[in-house]
């Protein structure tokens, strides 16, 4: 693994376990980041197939890879079923995805995530793809930024932040995240900033989002879990806030419906049966003592499913 892409995975152990990874089964792990998911799975005997979008994660894993039984390639997981069918493997008998940013993305400057230190107004998963912060700011209106800032950040002074923040740009006055983070803790007051993060962070979170569409992707992602994963074979999400957990508590749940006749009805008309079964009633959370050596997996939750038919 490269010092540049060090990031510490959560959840190794209980993600393996859940996706039933052995001898002869292919998983694919649709956010590959520095490979740490990847080498559990290997290490249990499956093959594995990478995807990432963030080239300086492939890189990574690559090196962190080197001479086992992987295929990595360069992708959204939201194209998964388009990247397997370019790398000519049909249905595979568990797909991963790790959701949010990781570390390394957060600790780099350059790729504008932080608010501690000044960094492009960027924010790019991909910066090979897409358009930066700087340029979405140029589309959204101050009602559209206070729309994100509240749909995909629950910020509750939305409508005050999206106002400075339009009114900087507008002005040519907002140059790097810094300036960002700054504008925003001033627009809250301060009596009302959170204990235990940076008045920045849901925000920074709502513009992240918006910027690379990830619950678009993870939607997408989950439409297309029957036309990748075999049956008996599982899926498995790591989400790390409440949009994500609910999305995709919600997909699965729909996979996993049988009848939707209606409760009046004495017997089922439909014919449909459930094709998923829930693996996870409750999401899986990191143990005390994984929360005591990497934090950030304290707001880890994990949820499984398997198909049945």
């Amino acid at each position: 693994m490269t010092p540049e892409f060090a990031h510490r995975t959560v959840l190794v152990k209980e993600a393996v376990a859940l996706l039933a990874a052995s001898p002869g089964k292919v998983i694919l792990d649709g956010t590959l980041g520095a490979g740490g998911h990847a080498l559990a799975l290997l290490e249990a005997g499956a093959r594995v197939v990478g995807i990432d979008q963030d080239p300086a994660a492939l890189a990574a894993a690559r090196a962190r890879l080197s001479g086992r039984d992987v295929v990595i390639a360069h992708g959204n997981f939201r194209d998964a079923r388009a990247v397997l069918d370019s790398l000519g493997v049909g249905e595979v008998d568990g797909a991963l995805v790790d959701l949010g940013v990781s570390s390394p993305q957060l600790d780099d400057p350059s790729r504008g995530f932080s608010f501690r230190e000044g960094g492009p107004l960027d924010m790019r998963m991909d910066p090979t793809r897409g358009r930066p912060l700087r340029e979405r700011l140029d589309e959204w209106d101050e009602k559209a930024l206070a729309r994100i800032l509240d749909s995909l950040g629950e910020e509750r002074f939305a409508r005050r932040i999206a106002r400075q923040i339009h009114h900087a740009h507008s002005e040519n006055k907002l140059a790097d995240t810094k300036q960002l983070a700054d504008l925003v803790g001033a627009a809250i007051p301060r009596k009302a900033w959170p204990a235990k993060i940076h008045p920045a962070t849901r925000t920074f979170q709502a513009l992240r989002i918006a910027v690379n569409d990830e619950l678009g992707a993870l939607s997408e992602w989950l439409v297309q879990l029957p036309r990748i994963v075999s049956r008996g074979g599982r899926a498995a999400a790591i989400s790390f806030h409440s949009l994500e957990d609910r999305l995709v508590k919600q997909g699965f749940a729909k996979l996993a419906t049988g009848c939707i006749c209606p409760p009046d009805l004495p017997i089922c008309a439909c014919g449909r049966t459930a094709q998923w079964k829930v693996l996870t009633r409750k999401p899986v959370e990191a143990a005390p003592e994984e929360v005591a050596e990497n934090p950030r997996a304290r707001s880890a939750r994990l949820r499984a499913v398997e198909r049945l038919s």
